[in-house]
């Protein structure tokens, strides 16, 4: 028989062209697998033989027990944490001066560091300027907080270089509403002392030298929680308490204020102001915690041009804060970070740390 010719290869049904194909495999498929080949299984996936990288009684051991960011210090190596010197935690290279007549603004842009001295000589300080007077400064300057009979003729002055565009220095600002007192230590005072100094509602106290006014340094409250949290495992009286957990501690506040998150951005420095807080808690109507507002971030507020965020909603400025916080640190940042009462102390302290949050 004659075999057909291309034409009529070409002229052949596709119907055809299907059997004929599945009669010429390809040279791939009309491989003969050698003999090695055909015992070779094909290799199983490695997530069907791999292990967890920790159990779960780890992973829990972990977040109760989170590692501290390097080792301890081997200076206070078998030391009693109670005799050590508020000195010893302090750097003279993170100390910060302003002039008393300088303008707020600028002081304000000084450093991101909200522990200012007031200069009364070149070594010594005689006030602190950070961002809660920075918020008093603010409530008055647009009528939200009145001045009592004693401060009104200075509110008036003040009033008057404000409207004149005039620089307001920190020497008017200082001068209205409630001061935090000027708590000073002598380098060689213990931690002990600092400790009942902060209970009594102190955030920072300025290190001086002993006998004489010269600072040396500051000691704020999350200094001392970062000294006592890095140095731990030097401490056995601290270290026992960071397993257990905030509620078998019987340590956190039951009694929380915060504000809706529509309500204004001035009502809730007031609140700040009035109840003497640092940080408050924005909430949602089902009282949801949304977000947080701290007198950190009323630095935004210190042009001119940021005066309408006053009376915008504190979900608002939550979000200005976060998209500032994202175009300063080039990352995101969370609106609040949170515990239950079931996380351990190291936990907590841990994400305080982290986060250089007061609450």
């Amino acid at each position: 028989m004659q075999a057909p010719s291309s034409e009529d290869l070409r002229s052949t049904p596709s119907r055809n062209s299907s059997i004929r194909l599945g009669h010429n495999p390809s040279p791939i498929q009309s491989h003969r697998q050698s003999f090695t080949e055909s015992l070779r299984g094909h290799p199983p996936s490695p997530r069907s033989t791999r292990q967890p990288s920790l159990s779960q009684a780890q992973l829990h051991e972990l977040l109760n027990n989170p590692p501290t960011a390097g080792s301890a210090d081997a200076r206070f190596s078998g030391r009693d944490w109670q005799t050590i010197g508020v000195g010893e935690l302090c750097d003279p290279a993170d100390l910060r001066f302003v002039e008393i007549d300088t303008g707020i603004e600028e002081a304000t842009n000084v450093t991101s560091d909200p522990h200012l001295l007031h200069r009364k000589d070149e070594r010594a300080a005689h006030a602190t300027y950070d961002y809660r007077d920075l918020t008093q400064y603010l409530l008055f300057a647009t009528g939200q907080l009145q001045p009592d009979e004693e401060h009104f003729p200075v509110f008036t002055s003040l009033a008057k270089k404000a409207q004149a565009g005039h620089t307001i220095p920190l020497r008017d600002a200082k001068s209205l509403g409630n001061k935090e007192p000027f708590m000073t230590l002598p380098s060689n005072a213990n931690l002990t002392h600092a400790i009942e100094v902060f209970g009594g509602g102190v955030h920072r106290i300025v290190i001086v030298e002993e006998g004489t006014d010269n600072v040396v340094g500051i000691l704020s409250q999350l200094r001392l929680v970062k000294f006592l949290w890095e140095n731990g495992r030097n401490f056995p009286s601290i270290d026992r308490l960071y397993p257990q957990t905030i509620k078998d501690l019987g340590i956190g506040s039951q009694l929380t204020i915060s504000i809706n998150g529509d309500k204004a951005l001035k009502e809730a420095l007031k609140l700040m102001n009035n109840e003497g807080l640092t940080s408050l808690a924005v909430v949602d109507n089902q009282l949801n915690v949304v977000g947080n507002i701290s007198n950190v971030d009323v630095k935004l507020l210190t042009k001119s041009s940021s005066a309408p965020l006053l009376d915008n909603t504190c979900i608002h400025f939550i979000s200005v804060i976060l998209s500032t916080r994202g175009m300063n640190d080039g990352k995101d940042s969370f609106p609040v970070f949170h515990i239950n009462p079931y996380s351990s102390l190291a936990h907590t302290v841990a994400k305080l740390v982290a986060t250089k949050a007061h609450r």
